[in-house]
């Protein structure tokens, strides 16, 4: 049986989602979807609690792993890049912020393989040190509509505008083409790009679509939701099997380095 690696997925609280009634016990969930894009390119994927409090625990989650994915959801609290909460700012999950900020950061010190979809490009882009818009419609000069959300009327599928790709990235390597239509669910996005990321796609009114890193590891972060088109567009199956056979290539890799020294000492 080939290997299959092991994909963490960071969780988001139940009560920080809009429209849930109150009264329910508090809860960890994620939006199945993102588990059975993971299934889909043979990776296994593990549901990553919220233990914000309790930071050993996760780091010996994290060094079971052999890829993070981290999802979309609900806003990045502005605190996190520093910068105080907008109006229009929605939504936030303080204690996903810390989870997903430190699975982010310890994956970039690793090199192990990264990717984020929506909020989960987001939280790449501030652990780099970089800032978002916190409503593109109100802060982003002549934006194109980009919250096609699904509670407003808009299937998740729903194809919203094309994306320019960057070449010689890992996207176009999945996509093999300069342009792309893509989803989107979004309100927020990409201001000051980070530290050591490059942009990769870019929106017709120029907003970012996706980063990566500039060293070419395997971390990529994409603005739409592509676990919704994994099973029917070959694009998109590339991206997620090319994240998925990162992952296989990086436990190989540390496993044999492991072995040099075991046979060192």
């Amino acid at each position: 049986m080939e290997f299959r690696p092991v994909i963490g997925v960071p969780t988001q609280t139940l009560q920080a989602i809009e429209g849930i009634p109150e009264g329910l016990p508090h809860s960890w969930v994620m939006n199945h979807r993102y588990f059975l894009a993971l299934t889909s390119v043979g990776a296994v994927p593990w549901m990553v609690p919220l233990l914000d409090e309790d930071p050993a625990t996760l780091r010996a989650i994290y060094d079971r792993l052999d890829g993070v994915f981290v999802a979309g959801g609900v806003d990045v609290h502005p605190s996190s890049y520093g910068e105080d909460q907008h109006a229009l700012c929605g939504v936030t999950d303080l204690p996903r912020d810390v989870v997903e900020v430190a699975f982010t950061r310890w994956a970039l010190e690793d090199g192990k393989p990264f990717l984020g979809v929506c909020r989960g490009m987001q939280i790449l882009n501030v652990v780099c040190g970089g800032t978002l818009y916190q409503d593109c419609t109100d802060e982003y000069p002549n934006a194109i509509k980009h919250d096609y959300f699904p509670n407003a009327g808009y299937d998740r599928h729903y194809l919203a505008h094309e994306i320019a790709v960057a070449p010689g990235s890992h996207l176009r390597k999945a996509f093999g083409a300069e342009r792309v239509l893509v989803n989107s669910m979004h309100h927020q996005g990409v201001k000051a790009l980070g530290d050591g990321l490059v942009v990769t796609a870019t929106a017709p009114d120029g907003l970012i679509e996706a980063i990566e890193t500039a060293d070419g590891t395997f971390v990529v972060g994409a603005q739409w939701h592509p676990e919704m088109l994994i099973d029917s567009d070959e694009g998109t199956h590339r991206l997620f099997q090319a994240f998925t056979d990162a992952a296989v290539r990086w436990r190989q890799a540390r496993t044999l380095a492991d072995a040099a020294l075991g046979e060192a000492a």
